[in-house]
């Protein structure tokens, strides 16, 4: 069931924590940025938290070629996707099978675009967290990788698996997008205006601005013909305090980097203006991102 070579494609925390659980029944390949790569090569991927010791594993800045029946692993953000596939459409094969993992909406639109119908596409979300302690060191936190359905995806699945990780294959896969949209769109903007970690968000004084950004998503999810149940306010509410992890968004600004803040709640207020559905707390977070993108930058 394994893959002859499986490429983790922009490995920064989470998929170096993938990267590193993979490599222990796989032959994986790390592709990253510059100083990463470089404290990977000099001297293993260090991981602390969950399954912790140092991973030995090549890493490299670009990926020159892909060998029969491999597996792309691509944990990028979203923004970024289009840049990061299409330098490899003409490397992938007719049987490499491309996961992708990132957040918010339009994701497979996306790839299918860049890759212009090579390979086959499968999407999942990563629910563990993971945070880039520095180059070649990452902390991580369990959770589970959820497939969309399909013989390729059981057979993705049976590998993931194999190497420790917990995976579930959702019969409904788009709701379940929407549903992790629900609660990226609570966590990563508070966090990253807060400056906080995932689980100090969870208090009384935020339930207000917390409910809020949900029934919101929640209105605009029905409006794109999906179902979400009615309990999502009180499951977000129980989920937080769990998240002991530094928020990407808040990881990302940390750095100075771009967010995925529109392919979340900005994606929510663009759906919902299309639909006639009131956004005003999930503008409210777009905009106070925004403003702290450029603020950083």
């Amino acid at each position: 069931m394994t893959f002859q070579r499986i490429v983790v494609l922009g490995a920064g925390a989470v998929g170096s924590a993938y990267g590193a659980l993979l490599s222990r029944r796989n032959d994986v390949l790390l592709v990253g940025r510059a100083d990463h790569v470089r404290e990977i090569n000099a001297k293993g991927l260090v991981v602390e938290q969950e399954e912790k010791g140092t991973y030995k594993l090549p890493a490299v800045t670009s990926l020159k070629e892909i060998p029969q029946d491999a597996l792309i692993l691509v944990t990028t953000k979203a923004y970024d996707l289009l840049d990061v596939l299409k330098p490899i459409r003409d490397l992938v094969r007719k049987d490499t099978v491309v996961l992708l993992l990132q957040n918010g909406l339009g994701i497979e639109e996306t790839a299918s675009r860049a890759l212009k119908g090579r390979g086959e596409i499968i999407r999942g979300l990563a629910t563990l967290a993971s945070e880039m302690l520095a180059p070649g060191r990452i902390r991580y936190w369990k959770g589970q990788t959820i497939l969309s359905p399909g013989t390729t995806a059981a057979r993705v699945a049976q590998v993931l698996e194999d190497s420790g990780l917990a995976v579930r294959t959702a019969t409904d896969f788009p709701t379940e997008v929407w549903k992790k949209l629900v609660v990226n769109c609570v966590i990563n903007p508070l966090t990253a205006i807060l400056q906080a970690r995932d689980n100090e968000i969870g208090g009384e004084l935020l339930a207000g601005i917390r409910h809020a950004v949900v029934r919101e998503v929640v209105a605009v999810g029905v409006a794109e013909g999906i179902t979400l149940k009615s309990d999502l306010v009180d499951f977000v509410d129980q989920v937080i305090p769990r998240y002991e992890n530094r928020s990407s968004m808040l990881q990302d600004l940390t750095r100075g980097s771009r967010t995925e803040i529109d392919f979340l709640n900005g994606k929510v207020v663009e759906l919902g203006k299309r639909h006639g559905i009131p956004t005003p707390a999930n503008d409210c977070l777009t905009q106070l991102v925004r403003f702290l993108e450029v603020r950083r930058r």
